[in-house]
């Protein structure tokens, strides 16, 4: 505390010697009622001030910022409409005390002079005694300034209302209880660009920004505002008068950059666009701060650069505060700097006479009405604590800087948008839905789009960076978002197929029941014995047993119906096919063997060795079957490769283990064959080698036609489509085999006589003689 004293007295004893320039009295001061102080960087000073002894420096020598001479003017007006108004503070004068803030380091006499009375500062005097003239300040413009002078206001609260310092810090009321602000701080600037890069889908952006508290701070809210977005921080850089810009771009195109903001007042923007047009920088899109985003002079800049790309920007209403310009031109036309009166203190000299008042109208708008806003606010205050009325002010209140504090408003500004084509500023291009990110690199925004197959889908809110499985009752085709279940697919009992073959099943039932009547009524007849006796009987049963297999092929799978789908069929149709060689040996041996090989006849005729023979297949096949079943049972299976879209329900079979209950069937339909060879030359109505082998033939195609069709189709109609070979195999035998003498028996009974048959037996017997 000791030092800062001390470093306040000597910056005191300054006070008084700053009086050898002159300015029209009324352009830095005005004399009122309440005063209100101004700082405004009139000028700039664009590098450190290099001294060896405390000094002030001289701004008039600094480079003219016609924009902050505007918002200068802006104030001026601001104080003169007020007290012009009869409304607001009636018979109440405000006056002000203005200062030319060229720099933020060495810039203290004016801040000092505002907080100072009767040119003394004393820090440790009683609170809210022997305080200053003026109520309130307006002021600073940038947020390095504000930093360095607002701690000289806050030690006795006076209201520091500032038109553009922006930086978040200012928002600590521990620190800076009586800072203020009518402009956005950077917080809501960052938001704003966040979400112009959000709007248009920019995720890889450069970020420039000025080497100061206000850059910095800008650059910190923007890394914490994208922390855990889509949003790449691709290349950021300080500026300041020695930056390299030909390198700083040189590494924005090496990121393939096409976004660039920039977070920097008005005079760091001038210089980086100077070098843009020298080093050629084109189709950009350039994200202006509020600092610049509305300077004219830029503007011109920009418009002289050819290709320049896109520029959008972020900045405080621009709007028309009327009676500004006549403020302008009557001021104008007043103002003779060579009849100026003697200037009270150092830094409120313009030297800018020769300015004509387009040239003022016309500067850079920025922040111009947040300065109005600052002092009308100001003004608003004082109107409350005056308690002021229709008939004027009440007189006998004291005001106090810290009351004002109490009674400022803040304003809420709607910023300002600009809008174009909309370019695009991505390290890669979004995928399309339905397409994974594969990232490459180290940056989350730099990826491939891989498209997700068949069975998977990609969900960008859930892992844009994967294709997820699809479980088994679903699908998706290539490219989806989303699984859909699969229709699960069987043939019901009530589909027309499943009828038209339940139907032949029935019928083939009926027949064989016929047949048998027929057969019973002539078992006497030749046709009859010659067809196998009572053998036929066993036939007949046994096709019917075995199309009881064909209603096991309708209706959703289970266990039960998947064993019932071939149990039947494979064991009654073995016996068929057993009788059938049965019926073909008999016939050779009779004819043939018995001859030759007298004892296997009388053997065979002895031990009735064609039903030892049936019953001995039917016993074999029926362990072979049970085997099968034991060991790899039949079971329900979903296939789910035939058809992505579908689930088709079925039997699952082991066809290795299988093969056990193929043998037999197989084994008798090539001795069938054999037998049938034998007996080709055996009288007509003895030889059933004929109608035997033609039933085969029809047997073997009927189930070539069932393996291709199960090859090339596995839809749900594979059921009926083997149930239908079923069927057929089953009439193939039917037909051929007993349609025939059912023939004769009803309409040729001649040939149905002994007579007939002896005549054949006779014939055949004289031309094996011969």
């Amino acid at each position: 505390m000791t030092h800062i004293v001390a470093y306040l007295c000597v910056l005191g004893s300054f006070l008084n010697g700053f009086d050898q320039c002159t300015v029209p009295e009324s352009e830095f001061q005005l004399e009122g009622d309440y005063l209100i102080g101004g700082l405004f960087d009139i000028h700039q000073v664009n590098s450190s001030f290099y001294h060896h002894r405390p000094e002030a420096i001289d701004c008039s020598s600094a480079p003219f910022i016609l924009s902050s001479y505007r918002r200068f003017q802006l104030m001026r007006f601001s104080v003169e409409e007020i007290n012009n108004s009869t409304k607001l503070l009636p018979n109440v004068s405000l006056g002000y005390e203005i200062f030319d803030h060229c720099t933020d380091s060495v810039n203290f006499p004016g801040p000092l002079n505002l907080i100072a009375v009767n040119g003394l500062i004393q820090p440790l005097e009683e609170p809210h005694k022997n305080l200053s003239k003026v109520i309130a300040v307006v002021g600073t413009y940038t947020s390095p300034q504000a930093r360095a002078v607002a701690p000289l206001f806050m030690m006795n609260l006076i209201p520091m209302v500032s038109y553009g310092a922006a930086s978040s810090i200012f928002s600590r009321r521990q620190i800076y209880p009586s800072f203020m602000r009518t402009v956005h701080a950077s917080k809501d600037v960052i938001e704003v660009i966040f979400s112009i890069l959000t709007e248009f889908n920019w995720k890889w952006v450069a970020f420039l920004y000025v080497d100061d508290s206000y850059g910095i701070d800008g650059l910190q809210l923007f890394l914490k505002k994208i922390k855990d977005t889509d949003i790449c921080l691709a290349y950021n850089k300080a500026l300041d008068h020695y930056s390299d810009y030909k390198a700083i771009f040189k590494q924005i195109n090496a990121q393939n950059v096409n976004v660039i903001i920039v977070f920097a007042p008005e005079w760091t923007v001038e210089e980086l666009m100077k070098s843009v047009k020298q080093i050629n920088v084109t189709n950009k899109v350039w994200i202006a701060g509020d600092a610049w985003s509305l300077n004219k002079k830029i503007r011109d800049q920009i418009q002289g650069i050819k290709s320049i790309g896109t520029v959008l920007g972020v900045a405080e209403p621009n709007m028309t505060i009327p009676g500004f310009r006549e403020f302008i031109y009557s001021f104008k036309a007043q103002t003779h700097c060579e009849n100026a009166k003697q200037q009270k203190f150092c830094n409120q000299i313009c030297h800018c006479s020769s300015l004509t008042a387009e040239e003022i109208i016309d500067a850079d708008p920025s922040f111009s009405f947040p300065v109005y806003s600052a002092v009308y606010s100001i003004a608003h205050a004082l109107h409350n604590i005056l308690q002021c009325g229709a008939y004027g002010c009440k007189a006998n209140i004291k005001v106090y800087p810290h009351m004002v504090i109490l009674c400022l408003l803040s304003l809420n500004l709607t910023l300002f948008k600009n809008c174009v084509q909309v370019p695009t500023s991505v390290c890669s291009t979004e995928c399309d839905v339905g397409y994974k990110k594969t990232q490459y690199g180290i940056h989350k925004c730099c990826f491939n789009c891989t498209i997700c197959p068949n069975g998977t889908y990609n969900n960008i809110t859930e892992d844009p960076y994967s294709c997820i499985n699809c479980n088994n009752t679903q699908w998706s085709e290539e490219g989806s978002t989303s699984c859909s279940l699969r229709v699960v697919e069987y043939t019901p009992f009530t589909d027309i197929w499943a009828i038209g073959i339940m139907v032949g099943a029935f019928i083939l039932v009926f027949i064989s029941l016929a047949l048998s009547v027929l057969f019973a009524l002539n078992y006497n007849t030749p046709v009859v014995k010659s067809a196998g006796g009572p053998m036929c009987f066993l036939i007949l049963g046994c096709l019917s047993l075995s199309s009881l297999s064909v209603f096991f092929y309708f209706g959703e799978p289970t266990v039960a119906f998947c064993i019932l789908r071939y149990l039947p069929f494979l064991l009654f149709f073995t016996v068929c096919l057993a009788c059938f060689v049965v019926r073909s040996f008999q016939i050779v041996c009779i004819f043939k063997i018995a001859a030759q090989i007298p004892k296997l006849h009388s053997w065979w005729m002895k031990y009735h060795g064609q039903w030892l023979f049936i019953t001995v297949a039917f016993v074999t096949q029926a362990i072979f079957l049970l085997i099968n079943y034991i060991y790899a049972p039949p079971s329900s299976k979903m296939d789910i490769y035939w058809n992505p879209q579908k689930i088709i329900l079925g039997c699952d079979i082991d066809f290795k283990a299988a093969l056990i209950s193929l043998v037999l069937p197989l084994l008798f339909c090539f001795l069938c064959f054999v037998f049938s060879y034998m007996g080709k030359d055996l009288p007509k109505n003895y030889n059933e080698a004929k109608a035997i082998t033609f039933c085969l033939l029809l047997l073997i195609l009927t189930w070539i036609i069932f393996a291709t069709g199960s090859i090339l189709y596995q839809g749900k109609y594979m059921q009926p489509l083997q149930s239908l070979a079923v069927l057929s195999s089953l009439y193939s035998f039917l037909l051929w085999y007993f349609f025939p003498k059912c023939y004769i028996i009803i309409f040729q009974p001649q040939k149905n006589t002994h007579h007939y048959f002896q005549n054949l037996i006779q014939s055949y017997t004289k031309t094996i003689s011969q």
